[in-house]
């Protein structure tokens, strides 16, 4: 079964862009695991533009889903990861002020320093999640570093779709989600999906254990509501 982990950074800049709580990150956690996610994610950044870190603390006490959290792992990202203790830690290579993920991490270049990361995050009982392009080596790398998971970043994959055509778009894909199953890791993939790119990655690769999907999600809720557009995007993954 692939999860639905729903990202909710964006619901987190709505709050933001007015103060107060109103939309409260809880409740909407709250109720899209209700409406049927598996999972919630968040991104908590350094000048908390979006997600705060009381708010990571907050979502601890209440979910009763898996909780990822991802983020580059600075000394405040691990010191907050390790008091949390989430099921699951994506680590990403952003840089403070980007404004989203847009690459995957150059593991072989990094990869002792990964591999430190890794073995204090399963220390502490955390499944660590290693953010990568579609590119063999880098998976291989992600492997000798020690990770749980690879979550591939599909920005590339939903622009191809719609400039190349689906089987383009999938094929790099393909490949290096079959070397993340033969290296014995799980996988994930993010970035992107959507409605209309989700159930054909899905039937592509079958054994995808989890995706992580905000922007799209939401943008969609705001026509077909909360509850419908979290079923959509289930039914694209069954």
């Amino acid at each position: 079964m692939t999860r639905l982990s729903v990202n909710i950074n964006k619901i987190a800049t709505l709050r933001n862009a007015r103060g107060g709580n109103n939309p409260d990150v809880v409740k909407v956690a709250l109720d899209c695991e209700r409406f049927g996610a598996d999972g919630i994610t968040v991104h908590p950044r350094p000048d908390e533009r979006h997600i705060k870190r009381k708010d990571v603390y907050d979502l601890k006490q209440v979910l009763t889903t898996e909780f990822n959290i991802e983020g580059f792992p600075s000394a405040d990202f691990m010191q907050l990861v390790t008091e949390i203790r989430p099921a699951q830690v994506t680590l990403v290579p952003d840089a403070p002020e980007q404004v989203t993920s847009n690459h995957g991490w150059d593991t072989v270049s990094n990869v002792g320093f990964l591999t430190e990361i890794i073995t204090g995050l399963k220390e502490n009982g955390i499944r660590a999640s290693v953010f990568t392009n579609a590119d063999l080596r880098m998976v291989e790398a992600a492997a000798k570093a020690g990770a749980d998971r690879v979550e591939l970043y599909t920005e590339p994959y939903a622009s191809d779709y719609v400039n190349l055509g689906p089987e383009k778009a999938v094929r790099p894909f393909v490949e290096a989600a079959a070397a993340v199953k033969s290296l014995g890791m799980g996988l994930n993939a993010g970035h992107d999906l959507s409605l209309v790119n989700l159930a054909y990655l899905k039937r592509c690769i079958p054994w995808l254990d989890e995706v992580s999907i905000g922007h799209a999600l939401v943008c969609d809720a705001l026509y077909l509501g909360l509850e419908k557009t979290i079923t959509e995007y289930k039914k694209c993954i069954i």
